[in-house]
């Protein structure tokens, strides 16, 4: 993997690992519909005004309506779902099962999409899981009703990312494939419209008690503009650069930012099982992520 590609999936966890920090901080005042509707909204519009000013070519190449529904499976209902966690659960226990993502992505790939599972994959993920593990015990919420709750929100989420990977590189990237500004822009377009009809019910019927102050409003700006527009563009732009199974490893990279973010900004307990957590992580990188060894037995002869 070239270093501009490590650099992609760096920044790329960093803002991420913000989106749980904004999520937390919003969803528990205004409600979990609001909080994923204004997410993808202002992504959307936010990259309307981006793509414009860069005069950007609006060729879809014929894939509006396949990267409409990708949109809905990759980011309308994980929007959604994480906005339910956030609810119940710290920004950094969040994060942390995100983090099941490549999991998710390696099960799909090999029972789906004939993706090849190797030895050294599989002992990535599962190193993975158990910093994920360690990182989960450091946390402050109790095992209980809500923590199961919160922590199948975050599972049902990192399963759409698992299948939506595989789509977007299967749907998108033949043909030419897609400029990766575009497949973020029609991701969230796809998001916003499977969420307007939710959100405009849910306002009738059960609207929220507050609609916040300038801190709730700054958060959603940073998380429309900021974890999801900006976010998205690199994430497909990633996809097609090293494939949907190295990108979701991204996801292994935010923990350590959500629980730095959470532990900075709400106070969230920090504890030397953290480092831990974060170093196994690190490994289960490695391992994920390094090239696959050909046996001179496998070398096909010219």
């Amino acid at each position: 993997m070239i270093p501009v590609d490590i650099l992609r999936m760096l920044s790329l966890a960093a803002i991420w690992g913000a989106s749980f920090l904004f999520m937390r901080i919003i969803a528990p005042v205004i409600g979990t519909i609001p909080t994923a509707f204004f997410r993808v909204s202002i992504a959307a519009t936010g990259l309307l005004v981006i793509l414009a000013l860069m005069r950007v070519s609006w060729d879809f190449r014929g894939k509006f309506k396949t990267v409409l529904l990708l949109g809905m499976i990759n980011s309308g209902v994980p929007a959604t779902l994480y906005s339910v966690a956030a609810q119940v659960l710290p920004a950094g226990y969040s994060a942390i099962f995100n983090a099941t993502t490549p999991l998710m992505g390696v099960l799909i790939g090999g029972l789906f999409f004939s993706e090849r599972l190797t030895l050294s994959k599989i002992a990535g993920v599962a190193l993975g899981l158990f910093g994920v593990a360690i990182l989960t015990r450091a946390g402050p919420v109790a095992f209980d009703m809500e923590l199961l709750m919160g922590a199948l929100a975050c599972l049902l989420a990192t399963t759409c990312y698992g299948f939506a990977g595989f789509l977007a590189r299967r749907w998108l990237d033949h043909q030419g494939g897609l400029d990766s500004r575009l497949s973020a822009l029609g991701s969230m377009l796809g998001a916003t419209l499977l969420l307007l009809p939710l959100f405009g019910y849910s306002v009738i019927n059960q609207p929220p008690v507050s609609w916040g102050g300038w801190s709730v409003w700054l958060s959603l700006l940073g998380l429309g503009l900021g974890c999801t527009a900006f976010a998205y563009i690199l994430y497909f732009r990633l996809l097609s650069s090293i494939g949907p199974v190295k990108s979701m490893t991204v996801t292994f990279m935010i923990p350590p930012f959500g629980v730095l973010w959470g532990a900075l900004f709400l106070d969230e307990p920090l504890s030397m099982a953290h480092l831990y957590g974060g170093l196994l992580i690190a490994g289960a990188l490695w391992l994920v992520l390094k090239p696959a060894v050909v046996k001179p037995s496998e070398v096909v002869a010219r």
